[in-house]
C-alpha cells in the first residue's frame, strides 16, 4: 500500500544555478555594443529580435570615427541642451533680457504656459544635435559595412517601444539622441519633435563591465528598505519636502546629512537597501594630471566619489548591498569624456548597485524635484521596472508638461530593477 515517505533536504545541489543572473532578466529587443580596440578604432556590433537575423555572419562593423571625436561631440551636445534649453533667456526687440522672464525653462518644471514657438525652435535645435551626434558622427561613413549597420540600426530606432541595451565603451547621452532630423523641423509640432528622441521611443539603459553583480540573491523586506541621502539647503522651494514624505510613507528609510554618515553605512557589510536617493550638488574634483571625477556633497560639503566607494566595500563584493540608485544630482549620470566621469555610478554598480539613474546635463532643481517625486512614488507602488519607469515619465513630462528634460535622465544599467517584498510578490 502506498504510503508518503518523510523527507529532509539537507543540500540544495541547483543554489549555484539559481543565483546566475540571466535567470531573472529579460533580454532586450535590441543590444548594441561599441567596443574601443587598439589603435582607437570603434567596433560596432548589434543584436536581438528587433534587427533581422544574418545568415552566416552577424551585425558588425567597424567604424571611421575616433573616440576623442566622438567624446567630443557628446560633450558639445550635453553643452547644447544647458545653453540653449535650460539656461534660454529671452530677450525684447533690442536684445534685452526680459526681467519677468528670467530662464523660463529652468526656473519651472510645467512648461505647458511658455510661448510654443520658443519651445519647438529651441527643441527643433537639440532633435538635430541629437541626430546628427549618432549619425554624422559615430555612424559616419561610406564604407559598405559601416552604410549597412546605420541603415539597419536607423530602422531599428525607427520603431517604438523596444527595450534597447547600450553596451558601451564610449559613454554617450543615448536618450538624449534622436533618429534622423526632418529638414522641416522647425516647423514640426512639439510632439513630433519630442518622438525623435530615443528617450521617447525606447527604454534605454547603458552598460559597459561584464559580470557587474553575480552572487545570492538580495534579502527582500515586508517593508521597503529605502534611504535619503541629501543637503538640506537644495532645493528649499521645489518640492524636496514632498519627495522626502514619499519617500518615508510605508517604508524603512534611513536619512542621511553629512559625508560621516554616509561611510558609517557604507563600510557596513550588511548594508541592505532596495533604493538609494541623493538629492544634493554634483560637480567634478580632481588632481592633474588625473582626469577629474564625480563626487557629490551632503550638508557638511565634503565630498563623496567612486573611490570613497571602492573603498569602504571593496571587500563587500558579494554582499546584500542590491539598491537602484537614483542620483539627483547635478551631472551625476553625465556621458563624458572618458569612463571616469562617470565612475561614481560605475564604482555603485560594480560594488552591488542593480542600476543608477542620474541627470545627464546639471538639471534644474525644480524640474529635478518633479522628475523625483514622480520616480519614487511610481517605484515604491512597483508599478513597473525601472526602464519602464523612466520611459514613461520620459513621455508624461514631455506630453503633459511639454518638458523634454526628462529625456537628459540616463539609466547607467538598472532596466530591469523593481521592487519586491518578502512575501515574495511585488510591492
Amino acid at each position: 500500500m502506498p504510503r508518503s515517505l518523510a523527507a529532509r533536504i539537507v543540500q540544495d545541489p541547483s543554489d549555484g544555478f539559481r543565483h546566475l543572473p540571466h535567470l531573472h532578466t529579460q533580454a532586450p529587443d535590441l543590444h548594441v555594443s561599441f567596443d574601443v580596440l587598439g589603435g582607437g578604432r570603434i567596433r560596432a556590433r548589434m543584436a536581438g529580435p528587433a534587427v533581422p537575423a544574418l545568415r552566416g555572419t552577424e551585425h558588425k562593423a567597424d567604424l571611421g570615427a575616433r573616440p576623442d571625436e566622438v567624446h567630443g561631440a557628446s560633450a558639445r551636445l550635453c553643452a547644447r541642451w544647458k545653453e540653449r534649453f535650460v539656461d534660454f533667456q529671452p530677450v525684447d526687440d533690442q536684445g534685452r533680457a526680459l526681467r519677468d522672464r528670467q530662464r523660463p525653462f529652468a526656473t519651472v518644471a510645467d512648461l505647458t504656459a511658455a510661448p510654443e514657438h520658443e519651445l519647438r525652435a529651441v527643441v527643433a535645435d537639440l532633435v538635430r544635435g541629437g541626430a546628427s551626434l549618432l549619425f554624422d558622427t559615430l555612424l559616419r561613413g561610406d564604407d559598405v559595412q559601416t552604410a549597412v549597420f546605420r541603415s539597419y540600426l536607423r530602422s531599428a530606432l525607427s520603431q517604438q517601444g523596444l527595450r534597447i541595451r547600450f553596451d558601451s565603451d564610449l559613454h554617450l547621452p543615448w536618450p538624449m539622441l534622436c533618429v534622423a532630423a526632418d529638414p522641416s523641423a522647425g516647423k514640426a509640432s512639439l510632439d513630433t519633435l519630442f518622438a525623435r528622441f530615443l528617450g521617447h521611443r525606447h527604454q534605454i539603459e547603458h552598460t559597459g563591465d561584464a559580470y557587474a553583480w553575480i552572487g545570492t540573491p538580495r534579502t527582500t523586506q515586508s517593508q521597503p528598505v529605502v534611504s535619503l541621502n541629501h543637503d538640506v539647503r537644495v532645493g528649499r522651494t521645489t518640492k524636496a519636502d514632498a519627495v522626502a514624505k514619499v519617500l518615508a510613507d510605508g517604508t524603512l528609510c534611513t536619512v542621511r546629512t553629512t559625508y560621516e554618515e554616509l561611510i558609517r553605512d557604507f563600510e557596513q557589510p550588511h548594508l541592505d537597501e532596495q533604493l538609494m536617493y541623493f538629492w544634493c550638488h554634483g560637480e567634478f574634483v580632481g588632481n592633474a594630471p588625473e582626469p577629474p571625477v564625480l563626487a557629490i556633497r551632503l550638508t557638511d560639503g565634503t565630498p563623496f566619489d567612486g573611490h570613497t566607494v571602492r573603498e569602504l566595500r571593496a571587500d563587500y563584493r558579494h554582499s546584500s548591498f542590491r539598491p537602484l540608485v537614483l542620483l539627483n544630482a547635478c551631472y551625476a549620470g553625465l556621458a563624458g569624456a572618458s569612463a571616469d566621469r562617470s565612475f561614481l555610478s560605475r564604482m555603485l554598480i560594480e560594488h552591488g548597485a542593480q542600476g543608477v539613474l542620474g541627470p545627464l546635463i546639471a538639471m534644474p532643481q525644480a524640474f529635478a524635484a518633479e522628475y523625483a517625486l514622480e520616480f519614487i512614488t511610481r517605484y515604491l507602488r512597483a508599478d513597473a521596472n525601472a526602464g519602464r519607469i523612466t520611459h514613461d515619465l520620459a513621455r508624461h513630462f514631455a506630453a503633459q508638461y511639454r518638458n523634454p528634460l526628462a529625456f537628459t535622465y540616463g539609466l547607467h544599467g538598472g532596466m530591469d530593477a523593481q521592487l519586491e517584498r518578502a512575501n515574495g510578490g511585488e510591492a
